[in-house]
């Protein structure tokens, strides 16, 4: 019993989470499909794409830990994309969505060094572009959108340095701009899922 007790105590502490981590993700981003979105296009509502893929990178500085919280400081890239091909003879057009956001974030992280799970958001702008094939951006695919986001996720270390990461993030979007006719498009969220790396 006592050289039990002596081989637990000698166990060495988790490590803290550390300074810095950057993440690398691939993106499941599920576009909205609303009618009102349509139309702020000239859009049928059956053009929209809906699901596609993207990829999402960020980086986050860790400054102080408080209790069992530690404050990271950093920034967020995220671009998606879906392409939608309609069946032939059905009078749809091919249309591509495109999202783009950058925007700095504050993160709430809970755990060890050897992995931890984190609460995160930030509020940045961001582009949302719906375009029809042949047709080129217009007013509307360009303007930048007040965009707040927030999500949570997960890091788990394998090697010292390396770590597989997931996130589930909720995108909020201000309505745009009315623009050529067409009414502006609506005040949206929508969610984007990820999986992939982080480096520290």
């Amino acid at each position: 019993m006592l050289l039990a007790g002596g081989r637990a105590e000698a166990q060495d502490d988790p490590p803290p989470i550390g300074r810095f981590v950057v993440d690398l993700r691939g993106t499941f981003p599920g576009f909205p499909s609303e009618s009102s979105l349509a139309e702020s296009r000239g859009l049928s509502l059956a053009e929209l794409p809906g699901r596609g893929l993207g990829v999402d990178a960020d980086a986050h500085v860790y400054v102080f830990t408080w209790k069992a919280v530690t404050v990271g400081l950093g920034g967020q890239f995220t671009a998606a994309r879906a392409t939608r091909t309609p069946p032939a003879g059905s009078g749809l057009r091919r249309v591509t969505e495109q999202f783009i956001s950058v925007a700095p974030q504050v993160s709430l992280n809970f755990g060890t060094g050897n992995g931890w799970s984190y609460i995160s958001g930030g509020l940045g702008r961001a582009t949302w572009s719906i375009v029809p094939e042949g047709q080129g951006r217009g007013p509307a695919d360009l303007e930048r959108l007040g965009t707040r986001n927030y999500g949570a996720g997960a890091r788990w270390f394998v090697r010292p340095h390396l770590a597989f990461t997931f996130d589930v993030r909720f995108y909020e979007i201000d309505p745009g701009t009315p623009q050529a006719g067409y009414p502006g498009s609506p005040r949206t969220t929508f969610v984007i899922m990820g999986a992939g790396i982080s480096i520290r």
